[in-house]
């Protein structure tokens, strides 16, 4: 059967630490899931099969359709969703996730593992109106964040033309980073900040910060930027 980045990200949750872990939820999210279901969906309406087990409730869910066939062994009412739908659907509901049994990915997690995705997913990103003093070259960047970033940007095809990577310098002296974004599509403001918030929470940094902004290609910062930003393409 084909490897999914799933498997692999678990296979590295396994033989790693923290940051593997959180690298493997940060997966998880982004995958589409297959959830059995006990009947055919009615609208809007799901009925997920549920599943007693000496270690509490769970639904089950697959990376693939193939996958929920093979487990079921027979064809099966399933909706496919993200596994950010499916956290935050299963919140405060006391069921856990039983990911791809019977496959290299099989994961049993916890309802409270399940409630931890939701509330992080859910930790947005602060707004603010502060704009740079100074910019210069990014230095000082952590590698973890940067793979962070690069997975989170491949996902964000056509959402803007490029980024600029840079380290910034706020009044009255506070140093940072900042990720800017030229000519976003209108609307993909929030996406692409709630993006990048999750790159840093599952970069697994202690007290990150980096700070999105957004520009024009006409703005004069844009020409600043261009000068001794990190260019960074996103996919069309």
């Amino acid at each position: 059967m084909t490897e999914t980045p799933l498997d692999r990200a678990h296979a590295g949750m396994r033989d790693g630490g923290e940051a593997a872990r959180l690298r493997f939820f940060d997966r998880l999210a982004e995958a589409e899931l297959f959830l059995l279901l006990h009947s055919e969906p009615q609208g809007a309406r799901i009925d997920p099969e549920l599943f007693d087990t000496a270690d509490g409730r769970f639904v089950l869910a697959f990376d693939t359709e193939d996958r929920l066939t093979a487990f079921t062994g027979a064809a099966a009412p399933y909706a496919a969703l993200s596994g950010r739908a499916l956290a935050a659907m299963l919140a405060g509901q006391g069921a856990g996730l039983g990911l791809n049994l019977g496959a290299p990915s099989q994961e049993l997690l916890a309802a409270s593992a399940v409630d931890w995705l939701a509330d992080t997913l859910g930790t947005g990103p602060a707004e603010t109106a502060a704009r740079p003093t100074e910019i210069a070259a990014p230095a000082g960047v952590p590698e973890a964040l940067l793979r962070a970033l690069d997975a989170k940007l491949a996902g964000a095809a056509g959402l803007a033309r490029l980024a600029y990577l840079v380290s910034a310098t706020y009044a009255p002296a506070r140093p940072g980073h900042l990720l800017a974004f030229i000519d976003a599509e209108q609307g993909a403001e929030p996406a692409l900040a709630r993006a990048i918030s999750e790159a840093l929470i599952f970069s697994g940094l202690e007290a990150g910060e980096l700070d999105v902004g957004f520009f024009r290609a006409s703005d004069t910062m844009a020409a600043r930027l261009a000068r001794v930003g990190l260019r960074i393409e996103l996919p069309r």
